[in-house]
């Protein structure tokens, strides 16, 4: 991770002041690097130890970057990761334009690697989380979306760049047809899990530990996991109440959905979907040779269900 820390920092150079300094605010948050250590991870199991991983791991970090800075103007978001969001700092268009930077360095740095199924796995990826970002758009206040559809939402925007970064790994490494499908469906597994669990804590985390204001996808009129066991499972007041918070995005409601959701059981039935796509990310880990990283990726799978932030 050192070594991707040091991609990024070299190809985070640029003329324009600006895109140094919105680009460095972002990254240097910290943040989990959960993308590009999986794809080390993937290189790692199937001994792949070629400097290419770090330039491909430094790429997914930029596009999953470039990601947050669109979707922080979108949501309209304060907070992420304890600190005013770069929109909040530096202004909407200076977002805009500098995810559009790091994406077209991105792209940029994908042709280093000189091979097209890299290319096509990461321009893929981009175009689905694009898409996934616009489906999710389009069912804001969208009370009647179910889990079928919650799912495809979150498979697009968050999954897939999971997938592809356990694919990249995959393919970097030569692996066999078999054993990058084993780290596709690994990565499309964990990442589902991650949504899940980030989506119960807008509900059940605290702001200081998850570093983002509580109640933002309920004021986004996001409807997630929790909100629809929720409306499943209670009676019908408490699914009136629940419809009417996602329909109007009312943050005064706030403490009676979350009461609501805990009533109900909502946060446990989506814990247990967590857990489900934990399971599969682990079976699919188990597919590779015992070792090491692979065992680091099924301790991941088993510790992302854990996490408070």
């Amino acid at each position: 991770m050192r070594q991707v820390d040091a991609v990024i920092a070299a190809r985070l150079s640029s003329g324009v002041p600006l895109v140094g300094n919105v680009s460095q605010y972002i990254i240097g948050a910290g943040g989990k690097r959960l993308r590009p250590a999986l794809l080390l991870l993937c290189c790692g199991a199937l001994q792949y130890t070629g400097a290419q991983r770090f330039n491909l791991a430094a790429v997914v970090e930029f596009i999953h970057t470039a990601t947050l800075l669109h979707d922080d103007v979108v949501d309209d978001s304060a907070l992420r990761r304890g600190r005013p969001t770069a929109n909040s700092a530096f202004g909407n268009p200076a977002s805009v334009l500098v995810g559009d930077f790091l994406y077209s360095r991105a792209f940029q740095m994908m042709v280093d690697a000189h091979d097209m199924r890299i290319m096509e796995v990461l321009a893929d990826a981009t175009n689905v989380i694009a898409e996934g970002e616009v489906m999710q758009l389009m069912n804001m206040h969208n009370a009647a979306l179910d889990e079928a559809g919650y799912l495809q939402v979150i498979r697009s925007k968050t999954a897939k760049l999971f997938e592809a970064s356990a694919r990249v790994g995959a393919i970097l490494a030569q692996a066999s047809p078999e054993q990058e499908a084993a780290c596709a469906e690994y990565g499309q597994a964990l990442g589902t899990a991650f949504q899940v669990i980030d989506d119960v804590l807008d509900y059940a985390g605290d702001a200081n530990v998850i570093g983002k204001s509580l109640g933002d996808d309920l004021r986004e009129g996001k409807t997630t996991l929790p909100l629809i066991a929720a409306m499943q499972r209670g009676n019908a007041a408490q699914r009136d109440t629940v419809r009417q918070a996602i329909e109007e995005g009312d943050l005064s409601k706030l403490d009676a959905v979350v009461r609501i959701i805990r009533e109900t059981g909502a946060l446990d039935v989506a814990r247990a979907a967590a857990h489900g796509e934990a399971m599969r990310a682990t079976a699919a880990a188990e597919k590779l040779q015992a070792g090491p990283h692979q065992a680091c990726l099924v301790q991941l799978a088993s510790q992302l269900l854990q996490r408070d932030h």
